[in-house]
């Protein structure tokens, strides 16, 4: 197949979306990297792929820069954008379906907003797009020393707050049918037998949404409270969509009226108990699901 940009969009986006966490950011950075390509002078691209990479993982080193300066002011915690997997993660190898659903997932990209913009950028392009960090170096114009201290950093980094056993999916979609339901009946019991002792609930409503705690709410207890108190800011006739979102089964909450999406419910499950709830509610967030 012939090289033209149209054929590493798909790529492209996969690495901008990683790097931000924001699709609507990501979509702009591959956009800002063709109408530098289009620039280039014609002869001087030896290798098309990385030419681009280069391009846009520099865009994105800077966005980030920028965009944690912003989120200084941003109102509440602040979590990725939530995007759909269901249809692209059936054209990928099955081999390699688990390994991207897993640094897609939001846990995965909290995480990475915890490195640094370098960091995070010699992480990705050397562990999810398996790139030689001679190749690393050249494209972020760093030495090759400077970029194995950086993976060899974050990876500690990251291994050191990932569990070590993740649920089977089965089992965490069992875990978040059951939350959702007690929340809809109200049943405190039930509710509490999901819930780890020590559970956290994050809630992203970037100060547009009432249903949304300004700081993550900590302890079975309070986070019982938070779930059941909140179900009656849903909206009139809501309802409940069960779908792959970022690799993982999540719940959409929905507006009766429209379908508009209201907020989009995600878990992290550990030793057979909900150990966080994210609950992203910033109606700027929710435009790809």
């Amino acid at each position: 197949m012939e090289e033209s940009f149209e054929s590493y969009r798909t790529y492209l986006f996969a690495i901008a979306y990683r790097m931000l966490g924001s699709a609507m950011d990501a979509e702009d950075m591959v956009q800002e990297t063709y109408i530098r390509y289009q620039g280039a002078q014609p002869g001087t691209i030896h290798s098309l792929k990385a030419y681009l990479t280069t391009i846009l993982t520099r865009l994105c080193m800077d966005q980030l820069d920028l965009a944690r300066r912003k989120r200084e002011l941003y109102v509440g915690p602040w979590l990725p954008e939530p995007i759909l997997t269901a249809e692209t993660s059936e054209t990928i190898d099955p081999e390699k379906r688990v390994e991207a659903e897993e640094t897609i997932s939001i846990a995965f990209m909290v995480l990475l907003e915890q490195l640094q913009p370098f960091e995070r950028a010699v992480f990705l392009l050397r562990e999810v797009f398996a790139y030689e960090f001679a190749e690393i170096a050249s494209m972020l114009g760093k030495t090759e020393s400077a970029c194995r201290r950086s993976f060899s950093r974050a990876k500690i980094h990251l291994r050191a707050h990932r569990p070590r056993f993740a649920a089977s999916p089965q089992t965490h979609q069992q875990l978040l049918s059951g939350y959702i339901q007690a929340v809809q009946m109200g049943e405190i019991a039930p509710l509490m037998n999901l819930l780890a002792e020590n559970v956290t609930l994050w809630t992203d409503g970037g100060g547009k949404t009432r249903t949304a705690a300004l700081r993550p709410i900590h302890g079975r207890d309070a986070v019982m409270r938070m779930s059941l108190g909140t179900k009656r800011f849903w909206p009139e006739n809501s309802y409940i969509e069960m779908m792959e979102i970022n690799g993982q089964t999540a719940a959409i909450i929905r507006t009766g009226i429209d379908g508009q999406t209201f907020s989009v419910l995600n878990i992290d499950v550990v030793e057979g108990k909900i150990q966080t709830i994210r609950i992203i509610a910033n109606p700027e967030k929710l435009t790809h699901v």
